[in-house]
This record gives C-alpha cells, structure tokens and sequence, in this order.
C-alpha cells in the first residue's frame, strides 16, 4: 500500500511541474559572479529583494523591483528558464549565469 500511495505521489508532483507552464518572476542582473554572491549575502541577511534590484540590477526591470511579470515556457534563454521553473512560490534561486550577465531569480507565483 505504500509503495502504491508514493508512486501516485510521484505521478502527482510530475503531473504538477508539467501543468506548470507559466511563471511570475523577479530578478536582479548584474555584470559579475562576485556582485551575485554579494547579493546572495545581503538577502541572507534580510534585505528585502525588490530593494536590491532597485538599488543594483541591470535590467529595466530592476525599477520595478525586478518583476517581470508572468512568462512561460520558451520565452527566456534557456539557463534562465530551467532556474526559474525549478524554484517554488517565494523561493530565490542561487546564481543563474546566461550570456546576459548573472542573475538571482525569485518565483512571485
């Protein structure tokens, strides 16, 4: 029975990242690994992350404290994609680097 139930489970949580074809993301793009890591610092020290957007991102997106908006599957480059779908409502990715520069993602939805 409980290898019945975990293997439903399993098909559940595979169903649900399938179904999951659309994302709400904001991030912070910055030039280097070393700005990155500094902002890893900061939001593990409780700095709120639209702040720091605002203060350092790269992006237009960083006025907005980084939001940009809903997107799905195939509409950013792939590193940046896999990242963001791979994290959960409320969640904040470790460093993305794509040809952009290297980012820190958090999933709004």
């Amino acid at each position: 029975m409980f290898s019945c139930q975990t293997t439903v489970i399993n098909r559940l949580a595979v169903l649900v990242w399938f179904m999951t074809d659309k994302v709400h993301c904001a991030h912070i793009l910055v030039k280097t690994e070393q700005e990155a890591k500094a902002i890893l610092d900061r939001l593990n020290k409780g700095e709120k992350f639209a702040n720091i957007a605002q203060q350092v991102s790269l992006c237009p997106s960083g006025k907005k404290g980084g939001d940009l908006g809903t997107f799905g599957r195939g509409k950013m480059v792939k590193e940046f994609e896999n990242a963001a779908f791979a994290i959960n409502k409320g969640e904040i990715s470790g460093i993305v680097k794509t040809k952009f520069g290297y980012h820190i993602i958090k999933r709004l939805e």
